[in-house]
């Protein structure tokens, strides 16, 4: 039995005035009502009316259970209400997962523009390279930098992330600047190890699809700390312009081989599911894209 489905009939029947009227008002058979009123009363141990041909009337004890079911009843419409209305409104606790160098770089001034539309939310941001189990480790969303996403996951492109080879003028005036991707084989190459291909980086030119194997003395797993070297000399990258983007513009780095494109990646809003998906992960998914322009902000290089 549904207790409180039973309240619900029980209540109605005491308000009809009659089981019959009672079914016609619920659009469900007098017998079922009947059914419901004596399951509550067999579960209650007590009687609750006084049935006669002619009357229903309420048993002291159906006086004073009647007034408790309209209290409780009352109460989860109250809550109903409200939960309807906070399903409207953005609010509560929002965890966010993010890449390392990009949540530094360019999160601050989103969540800070966000958290001023949306000031009842707060804002959770662990910042990761690993590819996190959202629903495993308690994330409502990621930021995620990839070519494509899983189809285990709801996915929203937000922008651009395009990956450019450079190296410091400091670094071309001694060894040269290199003309072909084949010409990298001659040069310090600074390799990102957080990936299945290290040391392959990949071209299309005017000779179609190239790879080409790299090497170097300095290998790492932070973008930031190989952006570093190479604006120290060290060797020729290739990286996020969202990591590197302001020293393409300032000159500090200079970008090569213009005449080959490397492969494109993006940035996505990843979550596990578009079913009940709460206001706060709705208003943040939704917030973002308005944030984003194309080109993005960290490609300004570009028009200068």
């Amino acid at each position: 039995m549904d207790k409180l489905t039973a309240m619900q009939v029980f209540t109605r029947v005491v308000d009809a005035g009659s089981f019959v009227k009672a079914a016609d008002q619920l659009d469900i058979s007098t017998s079922a009502v009947s059914r419901l009123v004596a399951e509550l009363e067999a579960h209650l141990n007590t009687r609750l009316l006084q049935r006669s041909t002619r009357k229903l009337s309420l048993t002291e004890a159906g006086r004073l259970y009647h007034a408790r079911c309209l209290q409780i009843l009352g109460d989860v419409a109250e809550a109903e209400s409200e939960l309807g209305q906070e399903g409207q409104r953005p609010f509560g606790l929002l965890r966010i997962n993010a890449p390392v160098s990009f949540g530094q770089l360019h999160l601050s001034p989103l969540i800070a523009a966000y958290q001023k539309a949306y000031p009842d939310v707060v804002v959770e941001i662990e910042l990761s390279d690993r590819s996190i189990d959202l629903v495993e480790e308690g994330f409502d969303l990621a930021l995620r930098i990839a070519g494509q996403i899983t189809d285990t996951l709801v996915a929203r492109r937000l922008a651009t992330i395009r990956i450019v080879t450079a190296a410091a003028p400091s670094y071309l005036k001694l060894q040269g600047t290199p003309q072909t991707p084949g010409d990298l084989a001659n040069h310090n190459c600074l390799i990102y190890t957080n990936g299945n291909r290290r040391g392959e980086w990949d071209f299309s030119g005017p000779d179609g699809n190239i790879t080409v194997k790299v090497a170097g003395h300095f290998r790492t797993n932070n973008g930031d700390l190989l952006r570093r070297a190479a604006l120290a000399g060290e060797g020729i990258i290739c990286e996020p312009s969202f990591l590197i983007g302001e020293d393409l513009a300032s000159g500090a780095l200079k970008i090569l081989l213009p005449d080959y494109s490397t492969p494109q990646l993006a940035l996505y809003a990843v979550y596990p599911s578009r079913r009940h998906l709460s206001a706060k992960i709705r208003s943040f998914i939704d917030f973002l894209p308005a944030q984003m322009s194309e080109p993005p902000v960290w490609d300004g290089w570009m028009t200068k």
